[in-house]
């Protein structure tokens, strides 16, 4: 009984009923999901394969499994859980599979086309402007270099701010895992960005010797 009330509350969430609605035929609500949702999901597996050419079509292979999977959808959980369970999925073993292919590029390169992988927001002056792209790509290969599942779980946290319980539904683990991946993952980039900090006050220390 209290299964049935769960999921008839979480079916009230707009996203889960859009997707009700698919369910039931409505290919319109298919296309409104798809319009919300390309642009974080293609951007979060930018970041877990570290190219956009890649990502992209995952981003295709994520909603065709999302559409694929509409008969036997259930609102059992929030939609985006749901979703990036499933974007997550495609993404290890894309890493997996293509092992190669995506440690060629790291994340603060262009892409393909020769746009950034995440544009830098507008800065007042161009030394403003260095200053900030030269820390997000210290952060960015900081967070490529993190095994694969706590670098999931920060973007999820991070960038998609998923909550844990979501984070654990979407990586198929428990809450206190997904604890213990971000407390791992969290201590690997202080440690990182520390070193990189102490390494530039190095050597501008000598630059002004």
């Amino acid at each position: 009984m209290l299964n049935k009330f769960v999921g008839a509350e979480l079916a009230l969430e707009p996203d889960a009923q859009l997707m009700l609605q698919v369910r039931a035929g409505d290919d319109a609500s298919f296309y409104l999901l798809l319009q919300k949702y390309r642009c974080p999901i293609v951007g979060y597996l930018t970041r877990m394969v570290r190219n956009q050419g890649v990502a992209e079509e995952l981003g295709q292979e994520v909603f065709l499994r999302v559409y694929k999977a509409r008969a036997s959808y259930e609102p059992s959980a929030k939609f985006t859980t749901w979703l990036y369970r499933i974007a997550s999925r495609v993404a290890l073993n894309a890493i997996r599979d293509r092992k190669a292919e995506s440690g060629d590029r790291s994340l603060d390169e262009p892409a393909s086309g020769g746009q950034p992988v995440q544009p830098a927001d507008s800065r007042p002056t161009r030394e403003q402007e260095l200053v900030a792209e030269a820390r997000l790509a210290i952060v960015r290969q900081a967070i490529a270099a993190l095994p694969n599942n706590q670098r999931s779980a920060v973007l999820m946290h991070k960038y998609q701010e998923l909550d844990y319980s979501q984070i654990a539904a979407a990586l198929g683990c428990s809450v206190s895992a997904v604890k213990s991946l971000l407390f791992r993952a969290y201590g690997t980039l202080r440690s990182r960005l520390e070193e990189v900090a102490i390494n530039q006050y190095s050597r501008q220390t000598q630059v002004t010797k």
